[in-house]
């Protein structure tokens, strides 16, 4: 299948492919639209198995930050870089500094932040070769790690799901976190605060003893993580984590984390739905970090410092925009990401009709 047959390139502005040979660089910039403004979207490093795998992950990242950015109300469009490589082993400053040439190439449609496998710390080698890096550290405008902004967004979301679900709040309520990285740690602390009883796994057993230990939570192996009890499942590692196959494993009546691209398929969508399971839809409950990322480049726009209550303001939106969403879902009785992205595409598309007629 070529580049152009792909379903997941439907609607992409562009795909760029960069390398350099001196410092190992081989990175994939897709931008899949500007209509509400430049493309935003983390880097993401990770040892695909092949090239057209890397491709694959960008353009469906690259799509999904499009309707993130929509849903968050961000006068940003949507894009994504991956980088292939093994994040622990062949990180180097030199490669994160050609990544930079790299993103400075695109001529400012498209800004990078931290995804998967990427640290603020990486970033700023990415910083000395251009100006679109943002979630940064050290200067006025710099929003920071945005980690712990989307966690709070998913925290939020999750008690909403519960409420609505079970009639209750967090206080008991046992909850399965697959992968426990920089957003499913901080999610492990505030479930654990609000008193939520959790169970764990994590191909990374460093981390996963070190959140356990924190939270008191049960450590299970990853391919059970679908088979525990439990009253909701939060996905926090990499996509189609929820499938035709491990769907009939979950026994959770919720669905609610922070990872992209939750769902395999729009298959794996309509089932949830005639399970009767509650699913928040991945790009609406995870939108707290990109709106992190958009105070920096909006006070960096602004040439003016970062706005706290800017993002707190845009958070409180985002929930209300979830639960939105799930009244609509539950109104017309159809699956909730078959409504979230009706209303994401009428948001891009209103946005481009609006810029064409300008």
């Amino acid at each position: 299948m070529t580049l152009f047959d792909s379903p997941a390139f439907e609607g992409h502005e562009g795909v760029h492919a960069f390398a350099d040979e001196k410092s190992g660089l081989k990175c994939i910039i897709a931008v899949h639209s500007t209509a509400r403004g430049p493309a935003a979207g983390g880097c993401r490093m990770w040892p695909y198995p092949s090239s057209e795998a890397a491709l694959e992950d960008a353009l469906k990242l690259s799509r999904a930050m499009s309707y993130k950015n929509a849903m968050a109300d961000l006068d940003l469009g949507g894009g994504k870089s991956v980088i292939i490589g093994d994040a622990r082993t062949q990180k180097t400053p030199a490669l994160f500094e050609a990544f930079g040439r790299a993103v400075q190439d695109v001529g400012g449609k498209y800004w990078t932040a931290e995804d998967v496998g990427v640290s603020p710390t990486d970033l700023m080698h990415a910083r000395k070769n251009t100006y679109y890096v943002a979630g940064l550290e050290g200067h006025p405008a710099a929003s920071g790690d945005p980690s712990p902004v989307t966690a709070e967004g998913v925290f939020r979301g999750v008690r909403l799901c519960v409420q609505r679900a079970y009639n209750r709040d967090l206080d008991g309520v046992r909850v399965a976190i697959q992968g426990v990285g920089h957003v499913g740690a901080y999610l492990a602390e505030k479930l654990h605060a609000a008193g939520a009883r959790l169970i764990l796994t994590d191909v990374n057993t460093e981390a996963l003893a070190r959140v356990a230990a924190a939270t008191g939570a049960e450590i299970v192996a990853p391919n059970a993580i679908f088979d525990v009890d439990c009253d909701v499942f939060a996905p926090c590692a990499l996509g189609g984590a929820v499938s035709l196959d491990t769907l009939p494993r979950i026994r959770a009546k919720v669905i609610a984390g922070g990872a992209n691209n939750q769902l395999a398929d729009a298959e794996a969508g309509r089932e949830l739905f005639n399970r009767g399971v509650l699913y928040a839809p991945d790009y609406v409950i995870n939108g707290g970090g990109i709106i992190n990322v958009a105070g920096e480049i909006r006070a960096l726009d602004r040439g003016e410092a970062f706005d706290p209550a800017w993002v707190d303001e845009k958070l409180d939106r985002l929930a209300q925009t979830l639960e939105e969403v799930l009244d609509q879902a539950q109104r017309e009785r159809r699956p909730t990401h078959e409504v979230a992205n009706e209303i994401a595409r009428a948001r891009i598309e209103g946005a481009a009709e609006k810029r064409a007629a300008a």
